[in-house]
């Protein structure tokens, strides 16, 4: 479940890497709503289980991170 922080590694692609006021949901590349759904499907397969949920949870923390900003997905 740890491991799955490894996908804040696509927030290196950004300029600048850190913006404090910027929503990660639908602007990184691991965090779009496509990357969301590949997740879902990935809890499908009992190997990949709980990588995607982790993933998920990933996304859901960011998401809230988001609504807390005032800046809607």
């Amino acid at each position: 479940m740890l491991a799955t922080m490894l996908v804040d590694v696509d927030h290196l692609l950004a300029d600048p890497v850190f913006s404090p006021n910027r929503c990660s949901i639908n602007f990184h590349p691991l965090h779009t709503y496509i990357a969301i759904a590949v997740y879902f499907v990935l809890l499908y397969f009992k190997k990949t289980r709980i990588i995607a949920l982790g993933l998920l949870l990933h996304m859901l923390t960011d998401g809230i991170d988001c609504w807390w900003m005032g800046n809607r997905w």
